[in-house]
């Protein structure tokens, strides 16, 4: 079972659970290039594999939780291979990008997870993420991103020339000139402005619905530091300048390939909102007491709890945020 969200109060600066940003595997980086190795863990009926299709993975869901399902090396399908480490009992985790099969009739697996009242289905790191337990989201997420990485990057970016997996997955080589290309991640802010009065800066994206919001957020350019691009981004899409720029944590988004930093800032009173009517089209202050009566009466959907801006607003917010997710 997933540990529990620690108790918030109003104005806490730690964050909660982060979906994404857990697990206790140890990733085993000394043992990519060890070939005999690989391939004895992986005759291993022991071995646990988690095959990622197009972002999805079979998981069994029912009661609030969730557990990946596992399969032996030998269900496996053809596919893209990766390790992706070894737990404290010296069981071997791989993954492999390949299409999905039917649950195993022992879907439960060595976990042995009750198979009454549940459901083993296709899932995203959106939907399952927050229901699994610290191991299994860690092998997900990091499943997730080296598949979504030999899906995107198949050609060297030096020459051209077609590139392989090398040191299990965790890397791709150039076929022409042997040198290796590793996943990228996308430094991303992401911050929580609050004003003198302590209320929360929302916006909504051209791209969302007309009632969903979130904090602001925006990639770090070349040559920026992340507290150099909250001061920016916040500048640009509301026209809010903020001081006291804090970080908070970070969450991996490998949705495909970013690493979000979470920040606090504080604006100074007198300042007037200006979206850019572009990328944000809406933007308004609210208080504690608002944004609750706004998500009852259906006026605002927040971030579901998969997300970093989930938990920086319930850490503002002082306890579990109100909606249905």
């Amino acid at each position: 079972m997933s540990s529990p969200t620690p108790a918030l109060r109003p104005g806490a600066a730690g964050l909660g659970r982060l979906a994404l940003a857990r697990g206790d595997v140890d990733r085993s980086g000394h043992l990519r290039g060890d070939d005999e190795w690989l391939a004895a863990a992986w005759a291993r009926s022991r071995t646990r594999v988690v095959v990622i299709d197009h972002g999805r993975a079979q998981v069994r869901i029912g009661g609030g939780e969730a557990r990946l399902v596992f399969v032996s090396p030998g269900q496996a399908p053809d596919g893209i291979r990766f390790l992706l480490g070894v737990d404290s009992d010296g069981v071997a985790y791989f993954g492999v990008d390949g299409p999905l099969a039917g649950p195993p009739a022992s879907a439960a697996g060595r976990d042995g997870a009750a198979a009454a009242a549940t459901e083993v289905r296709p899932a995203t790191l959106r939907e399952a993420g927050p229901l699994l337990p610290d191991r299994d989201a860690g092998l997900m997420t990091h499943a997730t991103g080296l598949a979504n990485f030999h899906n995107s990057h198949h050609f060297c970016p030096k020459c051209g020339a077609p590139s392989e997996p090398v040191l299990s997955g965790s890397a791709r080589r150039c076929t022409a000139e042997g040198t290796d290309e590793f996943p990228r991640s996308d430094p991303a802010m992401i911050v929580l402005v609050t004003d003198p009065d302590d209320r929360i800066l929302l916006a909504s994206n051209a791209a969302w619905s007309t009632t969903r919001v979130s904090i602001l957020a925006g990639f770090v350019e070349t040559g920026e530091s992340a507290e150099q691009a909250v001061i920016r981004e916040v500048a640009e899409e509301v026209g809010i300048t903020v001081t006291d720029v804090r970080y908070l944590g970070s969450q991996p988004w490998p949705l495909p390939q970013s690493l979000m930093l979470g920040f606090r800032a504080a604006a100074p009173g007198g300042q007037q909102i200006a979206v850019d009517g572009d990328e944000i089209t809406d933007a308004g202050w609210y208080s504690r007491a608002e944004l609750a009566a706004a998500v009852a009466d259906g006026t605002l959907a927040l971030p579901a709890p998969v997300s970093i801006a989930h938990q920086i607003v319930q850490s503002w917010y002082g306890a579990a945020l109100p909606g249905g997710w």
